[in-house]
């Protein structure tokens, strides 16, 4: 069997292969944003205020304070950007129309972007209190685990809802 063949065969598993391959894209522009924000933000600017708003909670020593909420924030927005064209036009090939799938991306977006922004001030607390890891390696453990949790959320959504491929509902309609 051909691997083009296999491709075609397993569609699902070739696209959740693809998701999981190439959303280190994002993954990358992500962990990028964290160094180069906790450079800037927190060791530079020294942002040291607590922030607290509304769900998000950066007044702990460990969360890295208004610093840690604005690397964050930056790293998290810049990442999903990245995300909707890798997945959009690599992964699942969709041909759902732009504006369809960015309206939609932009809900889910919000929702990874808003438990990203809350998850890192805990996440960075206990690598930091637990571990004694220093800002820039507790930063980075806070980044894979929001990667993780996105994964979980965002590959059916995007496969069954966002960026559905309409030459599939057409061969599910053929054969029913």
């Amino acid at each position: 069997m051909s691997f083009k063949t296999w491709t075609e065969e397993h569609k699902t598993l070739w696209q959740f292969i693809k998701f999981n391959v190439l959303s280190n894209i994002s993954t990358i522009t992500r962990f990028v944003c964290t160094w180069v924000g906790t450079a800037i933000f927190i060791n530079g600017m020294q942002l040291n205020s607590p922030f607290k708003f509304w769900l998000f909670d950066y007044t702990t020593a460990g969360s890295n304070y208004l610093g840690g909420f604005i690397t964050f924030l930056i790293a998290e927005v810049l990442a999903q950007v990245v995300n909707f064209f890798v997945q959009m036009f690599w992964v699942f090939d969709s041909d759902t129309s732009f504006k369809d799938a960015a309206w939609k991306y932009a809900l889910l977006a919000v929702l990874i972007v808003v438990v990203n922004l809350i998850l890192p001030s805990y996440v960075t607390a206990f690598c930091q209190s637990t571990f004694g890891w220093d800002a820039g390696l507790s930063g980075t453990v806070a980044s894979a685990v929001n990667t993780l949790a996105a994964v979980v959320v965002s590959f059916p959504l995007l496969k069954f809802w966002i960026m559905p491929d309409s030459k599939d509902k057409k061969a599910e309609a053929k054969e029913a």
